[in-house]
């Protein structure tokens, strides 16, 4: 029997958040604070942190251990949910949502890629990626075809009927990129998505993150340590003991600079407009 079954949980019924209007940010995080625990026990993992992102960018996070990075990924992912301040989404208020519309909103906007790939040992690539399109009840055909494709995007075509166990460590953290970008989302989390690669493995990874940004307009939040990770992105913020430090654009891309090489020879990935609009807002698209 296939580890992936036809059989889905049903779907909480909501409109999607509108398209953001040029002027206003996709994301924005309005004096947002997270406090874990209560009383003498209390610690305040995130102080009153502000932050916008544009529709398309690719932002790194950087800051030492404990900094509250992942705390405001996990926010931004609608995984948990502030204590006080406002995050806004396509100018809705996601902290005013109930579980069941945070978790709709999770599942149509957004992708997730984490340092451990997370993928279902005994599983083909192919069924791995389609697990995102089960939980959203498509047909065995649909899903199939959509997770070949994501596949083929990530320069895995005919590595489909592989299982985790055959694949090296870079291939699987391709499938799991495959699988958050199957059903095409708004916005493309990635919690240090390199911590488990060598350095070879990591840029070629980061050049795939590139080209989804800017081939597939999928806006990219990126956690990392590694200063070479974050030369790819456009945009770097550093946090410090739960605040942003500094938050400044990048002026030279690693992948615009004069004279770099690619340490990859994948073709490039289909243009934009050859694709599904990536905020999948219609809900004929879910």
């Amino acid at each position: 029997m296939s580890a992936v079954q036809d059989a889905a949980p049903p779907q909480p019924s909501a409109s999607p958040p509108p398209s953001p209007p040029p002027s206003q940010p996709l994301i924005s995080l309005r004096g947002v604070t997270k406090v874990y625990g209560e009383g003498a026990l209390a610690f305040q993992a995130l102080k009153g942190i502000s932050l916008d992102v544009q529709q398309g960018d690719f932002v790194a996070i950087m800051g030492p251990s404990g900094s509250g990075k992942s705390t405001a990924m996990n926010i931004l992912g609608c995984l948990d949910h502030p204590s006080t301040g406002a995050y806004l989404f396509r100018g809705v208020h996601v902290e005013g949502l109930t579980r069941d519309e945070r978790a709709l909103l999770r599942r149509r906007y957004f992708g997730f890629v984490f340092q451990g790939f997370h993928l279902l040992p005994r599983t083909t690539a192919l069924e791995n990626v389609e697990l995102p399109l089960l939980y959203r009840g498509e047909p065995a055909a649909k899903r199939h075809a959509a997770a070949a494709q994501a596949l083929a995007d990530v320069g895995l075509k005919g590595w489909e009927h592989h299982t985790s166990a055959e694949l090296s460590g870079g291939q699987q953290q391709r499938v799991a990129i495959a699988r958050a970008i199957v059903t095409a989302p708004a916005v493309l989390l990635a919690d240090e998505p390199t911590g488990n690669l060598d350095t070879h493995r990591s840029h070629e990874i980061m050049e795939l993150l590139w080209r989804l940004n800017v081939e597939h307009g999928i806006t990219v939040l990126m956690v990392t340590h590694e200063h070479d990770m974050a030369d790819y992105a456009r945009r770097i913020v550093h946090f410090v003991d739960g605040q942003v430090e500094r938050d400044a654009p990048n002026p030279a891309p690693l992948m615009l600079r004069p004279g770099h090489k690619s340490v990859t020879a994948a073709e490039a990935l289909p243009t934009q407009a050859n694709q599904p609009a990536p905020a999948a807002a219609s809900e004929e698209g879910t």
